[in-house]
C-alpha cells in the first residue's frame, strides 16, 4: 500500500470570512492528532479525498479546504475579494477556528506557492512543510507554461489545440492569459465553457509522464474546468498578487522551517528548476526528485513519495515532544 485507505471526514463546515466568502473545510483523521493543513492546487483546483490519504489518520488531524471561488466554497466563481492575501488570511482563519498552535503545512503545485507565502507571513505557526511540485509564481514560470518556447516545445500537438482560442498576436503569456480571461468572463456561456475546457485540457495533457485521456475528461468536467480556468487566469493576470521572485527573495523568513520537497523529474507544468532554485537557497529543505514522474499527484510514484514524507515527519514530531 503506497497511500492510506479512504476515510470519511469527521466534520464538514463552512467558515464565514469578514468579506462575504464561505470557505469549505473538512477535518478527518485523529481529532486529537498532530494538525496538518493541505493547500490544493490551481488556483481553482479544489480539494479531493486523495489529499486525506497522504497522511496517517491515526497520527494526523487532517484539514483540507477549498479556496475562494472554487470547489464547495461560496460564492462559486467569485473573483471579488479573491487574492493571494485573502487566501493567506483564510488559512489563518482556519488555524484559529481549530485552535491550532503549530502545524505541518502541506500543498501541491499552486498549493506550494500559497503554503510558502503563508509561512513567510506566519512562520511562528508552521513547524514543518511538505511540498509537491513547486510553483514560484514568477513571470518566467508562467512563460514556461504558456508560451511557445516552454512546455509547448515538448507538446506541440497539445499546444496547437490550446492555441485555437488565441489570436495570432497572443505571443506572450500576458496576452495569452488576457485573451482567455476575456472568453471566460464574456456573456456567451457556451464560449466560456469551451475556453475553460481548452485551458484545462492543456494542463492535464502535460501533467503526467504517462498520459491517459481519462485525466483530461476529469479535468474538463464543467464545474471543475470553469473554476480552474477562471481563477488561474485571474491570478496569473495579476502575477499571483505577489512581487516578482518574492518567495526566494524572502527565504530568510522561513529558513529555520524544515521542509520536504517532492518534484517529478519530468514535470512539464512546473519545471524542476523551480524546486532546484528554491532548495539552493533554503538550507533546511530536502529535495526528492522522483524519476519517471511528472507533475500530478495522480502518479503513483509522486503519491508514494508524499506519503513517505508525511510518515517521516511523524518520527520528527515525536522526537520534538
Amino acid at each position: 500500500m503506497f497511500i492510506y485507505p479512504e476515510i470519511k471526514p469527521n466534520q464538514k463546515i463552512w467558515l464565514d470570512t469578514p468579506d462575504g466568502h464561505q470557505i469549505y473545510v473538512e477535518e478527518s483523521g485523529n481529532s486529537n492528532g498532530y494538525p496538518v493543513i493541505y493547500c490544493h492546487g490551481g488556483p481553482g483546483g479544489a480539494s479531493t479525498s486523495q489529499f486525506r490519504r497522504l497522511f496517517d489518520p491515526a497520527f494526523y488531524r487532517i484539514i483540507i479546504f477549498d479556496q475562494r471561488g472554487c470547489g464547495l466554497s461560496k460564492p462559486f466563481l467569485s473573483l471579488e475579494n479573491n487574492t493571494t492575501t485573502h487566501l493567506i488570511d483564510d488559512i489563518e482563519l482556519i488555524r484559529k477556528h481549530f485552535k491550532l498552535d503549530k502545524m505541518l503545512l502541506a500543498g501541491g503545485s499552486w498549493g506550494t506557492t500559497l503554503a510558502l507565502l503563508y509561512a513567510r507571513q506566519y512562520p511562528q505557526n508552521v513547524s514543518a512543510m511538505l511540498l509537491r511540485g513547486i510553483f514560484l509564481g514568477r513571470r518566467q514560470d508562467l512563460a514556461w507554461l504558456y508560451e511557445k518556447e516552454g512546455a509547448a516545445r515538448l507538446f506541440p500537438d497539445y499546444y496547437q489545440e490550446f492555441q485555437e482560442f488565441l489570436s495570432d498576436s497572443a505571443n506572450t503569456h500576458e496576452k495569452i492569459i488576457n485573451e482567455y480571461l476575456t472568453h471566460l468572463t464574456g456573456d456567451n456561456q457556451i464560449e466560456q465553457l469551451a475556453a475553460a475546457k481548452a485551458w484545462c485540457a492543456w494542463e492535464s495533457q502535460i501533467s503526467q509522464l504517462h498520459y491517459s485521456p481519462r485525466q483530461t475528461e476529469e479535468a474538463t468536467e464543467a464545474h471543475h474546468a470553469l473554476a480552474m480556468a477562471l481563477l488561474e487566469c485571474h491570478y496569473f493576470k495579476n502575477h499571483c498578487f505577489i512581487e516578482e521572485n518574492q518567495i526566494i527573495n524572502d527565504i530568510d523568513k522561513i529558513a529555520h522551517i524544515p521542509a520536504t520537497i517532492i518534484h517529478g523529474r519530468y514535470d512539464a507544468v512546473c519545471d524542476l528548476n523551480q524546486a532546484w532554485q528554491l532548495t539552493q537557497v533554503w538550507q533546511n529543505s530536502q529535495l526528492f526528485i522522483i524519476p519517471e514522474a511528472g507533475h500530478s499527484l495522480g502518479e503513483i510514484a509522486i503519491a508514494k513519495a508524499c506519503c513517505q514524507a508525511s510518515n517521516d515527519f511523524v518520527t520528527y514530531f515525536k522526537e520534538q515532544d
